[in-house]
């Protein structure tokens, strides 16, 4: 899949960085090997050793830049044709209190045996973001910069930690 030039925000040999395309969310980031493989071990040693880096870097620079209360990352998707990926997801605090004024995701407390560790967990705001954030057509109101400020940020930023390929 060819990412427009205006999502992307940084990239290495191996990685390319990029704003998730239909997410409304600000700085929900898309790292995506070059390489069109779904499985880390087909990846270089060098790419591999770049993944680590890249990764911290952008949690990093998603609290700092855009005060990301905190950053779930993770390996989602299985569909053929895309390259292996991981969802860089940043949790506001505004965002947490959207999650908990909207009752329909109160029902989730129901799947659980007793309380859980917190009042709720990544998943459940996982959950929220993508229907929320990336499959509405019409998305909850952002507070703070939007997806292309967020973007603009984030590239410069992230600039002299991931050298241009």
């Amino acid at each position: 899949m060819e990412i427009p030039q205006h999502f992307h925000v940084a990239e290495t040999a191996g990685w390319l960085v990029n704003h998730r395309i239909n997410s409304a969310l600000p700085g929900y980031l898309m790292i995506s090997s070059k390489i069109d493989t779904n499985d880390l071990s087909d990846l270089s040693e060098d790419a591999l050793a770049d993944f680590g880096p890249l990764l911290a870097r952008a949690q990093s620079v998603l609290k700092q830049q855009l005060n990301a209360q905190r950053v779930y990352i993770g390996r989602y998707g299985h569909t053929p044709g895309y390259p292996i990926h991981f969802h860089v997801i940043p949790i506001y605090d505004w965002v947490e209190e959207l999650f908990w004024k909207d009752a329909r995701y109160r029902l989730l407390e129901n799947f659980a045996e007793g309380p859980g560790e917190t009042a709720t967990d990544g998943a459940e705001l996982t959950l929220f973001v993508w229907r929320e954030f990336c499959e509405r057509a019409e998305p909850p109101p952002v507070k703070g910069p939007s997806v292309s400020e967020a973007i603009e940020l984030l590239r410069e930023a992230m600039r002299f930690s991931a050298p241009e390929a």
